[in-house]
């Protein structure tokens, strides 16, 4: 800041004009006194300064200078002239003109900073720089998001919903002739990455009005006032701009439930929150200003804020569906040369649970892997690839893995496959590979099916698949090993879930855990139930783990013989495709392996010969 800059200047030359100056003393005191004892000083200007004085003189031939206290005995008038001194008092020095003029910018300076100071704390908060109180939305004129409704899919709710903010906004009138109010606020809710700022934008596309963004915990600052001084400055513009759009992201930093802070109501953040409820209650029915907030945590929100007048329509934006995924994923590939064999219906099915973010991110890894290999377009090959690399991380091909350790993890993985094939409520497997992959040394990917309930069949089918890992270590070996732990958690995870929340045992349709964000799921609290309820959800997780172990144990005992071969098909091509474990499993015999490329040379090879007699080179 330049300001900072003048500051430092002006203290230097100040500094500099107030140091004093002259020559260094060449007399000592010792030396001074012992030359007055002995009559050889013949005269004496004395020039007091802050508590000190300066002689200066003649000895004998030579000028002198010696400084000491202002009270030294030496000093005394009579003593000197007994010595035959002829004494005389000059004025202490004046300050020059460069130290006056110093003096004079420092204090305008510091004057200035004093009148900037006050008039920013006049306009609303506002510091030396002139930006505390002034919101830090990013404003984008009428007309300028191109972002329309036909860039975003995979939420035909939310934009049937939002349709109606858009109309209003283009035409205010015929809504104000019917006496009808239209939301002052409304509130996208959904996981991460599932589109809600995308839709926020469109909605100012659509409408082509301006566009007011800001992130919630752009209000809150260490010094009190500032946010609600912010909040202020944001909704005047708005409504100078007005019809507009005012987008606040994570609106969760800011409009948490008051009372919970260690201050009380002198809480930054709760003033802050004060401040945008009175902000909202402001408007008028004739005052088009859109209030568009996000975020994921819609159960933290102060319930004043929610209430009709505010926030009073929520917008879910959740995770697509299988069609909404492959809406999604056209979308993203419109500027990406496809290779005809893509199918992007196939990618939607082996992505399940993935929202706009993430199949974002699948396609442009696809890309970046077929530009590493050379390739003018993305196969089906790279899709894949990136998949595997976005949920289980790269390849580690230069671990080194023992044989045994390679053959218990195929067995281990088609464990998996193989329960999954064979019973009727689990999701199919569609590739198996013992390749490392960040931290696991194999897996068994799954195309899940998109379903809105889940009933006990099936999840007790998902335990018996995630246990039959380790069951099918101890069929076929003999003997487990540590690489369950994962799947243990997974299991018992689920169990307790099935148990403490979905009431799908025998404790009883009881309530048994928190009830959290949809989002975040939900966990056991203790002091919810006693310790005997403690100790019966436990004993039934347990009867339901150990059950479904014994279950897959049983299933793969029985087909033992399919264990064998699909493991034996495993380690020597280290991936099998859904199709090959059909074509197994159905007593077919899988095609020759076509040898895999030569590595790369990484040295130059070597010179060819030199041409022998009668041969030409």
């Amino acid at each position: 800041m330049w300001w900072w800059g003048v500051a430092a200047v002006v203290t230097a030359l100040l500094v500099l004009a107030l140091w004093p100056r002259g020559r260094q003393d060449d007399l000592n005191l010792t030396d001074f006194a012992q030359a007055l004892n002995r009559g050889e000083v013949q005269s004496a200007v004395i020039a007091y300064q802050n508590g000190t004085a300066v002689v200066t003189g003649q000895l004998g031939d030579q000028p002198y200078r010696t400084r000491t206290l202002a009270a030294d005995p030496l000093l005394n008038l009579d003593t000197l002239q007994a010595k035959g001194v002829s004494v005389s008092y000059a004025a202490p020095p004046r300050l020059s003109v460069l130290g006056t003029l110093s003096l004079l910018l420092t204090l305008a300076l510091i004057v200035g900073l004093v009148i900037l100071l006050l008039r920013g704390r006049q306009g609303g908060g506002t510091d030396a720089a002139g930006n505390f109180g002034r919101s830090k939305a990013s404003v984008i004129g009428e007309g300028q998001i191109k972002l329309t409704f036909a860039d975003v899919a995979g939420c035909d709710e939310a934009k049937t919903d939002l349709q109606e903010v858009v109309d209003f906004l283009r035409q205010p009138e015929r809504y104000h002739q019917l006496g009808a109010r239209i939301p002052h606020g409304v509130l996208l809710v959904g996981p991460p990455g599932s589109g809600k700022t995308l839709l926020a934008k469109a909605v100012a596309g659509e409408a082509r009005v301006p566009y007011f963004s800001i992130s919630g915990s752009d209000f809150v600052e260490m010094f009190v006032g500032v946010g609600a001084a912010r909040v202020r400055d944001l909704f005047e513009q708005a409504r100078k701009s007005a019809p507009c759009i005012v987008f606040i992201d994570e609106i969760d930093a800011v409009g948490r439930k008051r009372g919970l802070g260690f201050q009380g109501g002198n809480d930054e953040r709760e003033q802050t929150l004060n401040q945008l409820l009175v902000e909202m209650d402001g408007f008028g029915s004739g005052q088009e200003v859109i209030i568009l907030a996000a975020t994921n945590r819609p159960d933290v929100l102060d319930a004043a804020l929610l209430r009709p007048g505010r926030f009073d329509r929520q917008v879910v934006v959740d995770a697509p569906d299988v069609r909404g995924r492959e809406m999604i994923l056209r979308i993203h590939a419109r500027k990406k040369p496809l290779d005809a064999g893509v199918d992007l219906g196939v990618i939607a099915r082996r992505t399940a649970g993935m929202v706009g973010a993430d199949l974002e991110n699948l396609l442009n890894e696809a890309a970046l892997l077929a530009a590493r290999s050379g390739r003018g377009r993305i196969t089906m090959r790279d899709v894949d690839e990136a998949r595997d690399r976005v949920l289980m991380g790269p390849e580690r091909r230069s671990l080194v893995v023992r044989e045994a350790d390679r053959k218990v993890t195929a067995y281990h993985e088609v464990g998996h496959a193989l329960a999954a094939q064979l019973l009727p409520h689990a999701d199919k497997a569609h590739k198996l590979t013992i390749v490392p992959r960040g931290r696991s040394l194999g897996s068994a990917l799954y195309t899940p099916e998109d379903r809105m309930h889940h009933t006990r069949a099936a999840l007790l089918d998902r335990l018996c698949v995630a246990l039959a890992g380790h069951a099918a270590e101890q069929v076929a070996t003999g003997q487990v090993t540590t690489g369950a732990a994962n799947d243990f958690q997974q299991a018992t995870s689920l169990a307790r879930r099935m148990v403490t929340e979905w009431g799908m045992s025998d404790v009883g349709q009881l309530a048994l855990a928190q009830q959290g964000s949809a989002y975040l799921g939900g966990g056991p609290v203790q002091g919810q139930y006693s310790d005997h309820t403690a100790e019966r959800i436990d004993a039934e997780v347990g009867r339901l783990l150990n059950g479904q172990y014994e279950r897959a144990a049983a299933l793969l005992q029985e087909h033992v013989h399919l264990l064998h071969r699909l493991t034996d098909e495993l380690v020597a091509r280290e991936s099998l495709s859904g199709e090959d474990l059909q074509t197994v499993m159905a007593g077919g015999t899988l095609p020759r392996r076509r040898p895999s490329p030569a590595p790369p040379r990484t040295t130059p090879p070597p010179p060819p010969p030199e041409p022998g007699p009668g041969v030409r080179g």
